[in-house]
């Protein structure tokens, strides 16, 4: 897909779903889960292809960040993890998913 700037995170999920990015992931306790198939991955079968970071406006809180993940099984999605201490992602197993983004 090569690298791309996006002005918004819409546009960024946007495009990767045009791309074949459908699913959405979830960082839970252990596992990552895929939202709509249900199916559970532990983060050493996933692949970080592309990272896209998006600052917020008024503070470091608003800042979000859109991974584009591919599974072991082929299984292609996105998931999007906040800065805010709102945010329900483990943060930690998300850090442990090998990155080949550029």
């Amino acid at each position: 897909m090569g690298t791309i700037n996006f002005d918004t995170l819409s546009q960024a999920v946007d495009s990767l779903t045009n791309n074949g990015f459908t699913e959405d992931f979830k960082a839970e306790e252990k596992t990552i889960v895929a939202l709509y198939s249900k199916k559970e991955y532990l983060p050493k079968e996933l692949k970080i292809t592309q990272t896209y970071r998006f600052d917020g406006m008024d503070s470091p809180e608003d800042d979000t960040e859109l991974f584009a993940i591919i599974a072991n099984d082929g299984t292609k999605g996105t998931m999007v993890m906040s800065y805010s201490a709102k945010h329900n992602q483990n943060v930690e197993l998300i850090r442990t998913i090998k990155q080949i983004a550029k």
